[in-house]
C-alpha cells in the first residue's frame, strides 16, 4: 500500500525575497495540474489559473468565491500593468513574528477572459516581481523548459537531472514523494540569503503545527550535492490519533532534514523526510534522499 505523506513539510517552501530577478528564469520552475499552473522561484511560490469569465462585476464575483475574496476585502487596480486588473492583498497571523501575505490579482487578458495570479509570502510582497511575473503569465512568454513533466522519471534538482521510480509522483512544483522511499522539496535562490530565510519559515510554519511534537533537533555534517554542508535534523512524533497521514503510515516518527546551500551557480532550500518505516538503506538514508545528500561519516 502506498504511504500517505506529511504534505504540511513540503508545500510550504515561501519565501521573501525576490532580487536581482534579470537571471530568475534559470531557477523558475513550473507544473500544470487540472488547469492549475504552479510556479516557485527564490523560494516564492505562485500559481495562475484561467477561467472563462468576462472582466465583469458580475462574473469576477465568480472568481472571487474560488479564491475566498469578500465583499469586504479591498480590490484596488495596479496601475502599473498594462492590463486592466484588480488586486487583493490579504494578511493572515502565523506567530508573534512571522504574517503570511497572500497577494491575488484578476487580470482580463487578450482573449477578455480572467486570469487568477496568487504570489504567497512571508513579510511584505515583492511588487515589481509580481509585475515581471504577470507580464511573462498573461504574454504566455515562459519557456517551456521551466515546465516540468507530470509523469516522473527524472527531475532537474537545481540543474541536475535525478532518475527516479515510476511510483514517486508531484505533489506541488518542486515537490516530490517516494512511497516508502522519502520525500523532499526544494527551491532554487539566487542568494544564500534569500535560501536560508526560505528554510527558516518552512521550519518555523512546521513547528506550529497541531499534534506534532519534537522528539530531537540537532546539526549534523553533511554532503549535500557533493559539497560540505550543515543540516538541521529534526524527529517528530505526534500526538492523539486523528492524523490520517500517521495512520495509513504506519509510522511513528518522521525524520525531516533542512538545508541551506550552495549548489552549482546558486544556492538551494530543501527539506527531505522520511517515516521510520520507510525503507533505510546501509547508508541511514531513504533511496530518494540518497540521490542529492550524504550523511557525514
Amino acid at each position: 500500500m502506498n504511504k500517505i505523506y506529511l504534505v504540511f513539510l513540503l508545500l510550504l517552501p515561501f519565501g521573501i525575497y525576490a532580487q536581482n530577478q534579470e537571471d530568475y528564469i534559470n531557477r523558475l520552475k513550473a507544473i500544470q495540474n487540472n488547469g492549475v499552473t504552479y510556479y516557485n522561484v527564490d523560494g516564492i511560490d505562485f500559481t495562475s489559473q484561467t477561467f472563462t469569465n468576462s472582466f465583469t462585476e458580475k462574473d469576477l464575483k465568480f472568481v472571487f468565491r474560488k479564491y475566498g475574496i469578500s465583499n469586504e476585502d479591498l480590490k484596488t487596480k495596479d496601475t502599473k500593468l498594462s492590463y486592466n486588473n484588480l488586486h487583493v492583498l490579504k494578511s493572515k497571523k502565523i506567530t508573534d513574528s512571522l504574517n503570511e501575505m497572500l497577494s491575488y490579482y484578476f487580470i482580463e487578458d487578450k482573449q477578455k477572459m480572467v486570469t487568477a495570479i496568487c504570489f504567497a509570502y512571508f513579510e511584505k510582497p515583492e511588487v515589481q516581481f509580481e509585475q515581471k511575473l504577470i507580464s511573462l503569465i498573461i504574454e504566455d512568454a515562459i519557456p517551456m523548459h521551466v515546465f516540468e513533466n507530470k509523469r516522473i522519471d527524472s527531475v532537474d534538482f537545481a540543474g541536475r537531472k535525478i532518475h527516479l521510480s515510476n511510483s514517486c509522483y508531484w505533489t506541488n512544483v518542486n515537490t516530490v514523494q517516494c512511497p516508502g522511499n522519502g520525500e523532499m522539496n526544494w527551491s532554487v535562490h539566487k542568494t544564500e540569503k534569500s535560501a536560508n530565510q526560505a528554510i527558516k519559515n518552512q521550519l518555523t510554519v512546521t513547528k506550529i503545527k497541531k499534534g506534532l511534537k519534537i522528539i530531537s533537533e540537532q546539526q549534523v555534517d553533511v554532503i549535500f550535492e557533493g559539497n560540505p554542508a550543515k543540516a538541521l535534523k529534526v524527529v517528530y512524533g505526534f500526538t492523539g490519533l486523528t492524523n490520517l497521514a500517521v495512520k495509513t503510515s504506519g509510522g511513528k516518527t518522521l525524520t525531516a532534514f533542512y538545508v541551506a546551500s550552495k549548489v552549482r551557480e546558486n544556492y538551494v532550500s530543501c527539506v527531505m523526510s522520511f517515516w521510520n518505516n520507510d525503507q533505510i538503506n546501509e547508508s541511514g538514508l531513504p533511496p530518494l534522499l540518497e540521490k542529492v545528500m550524504q550523511l557525514h561519516k
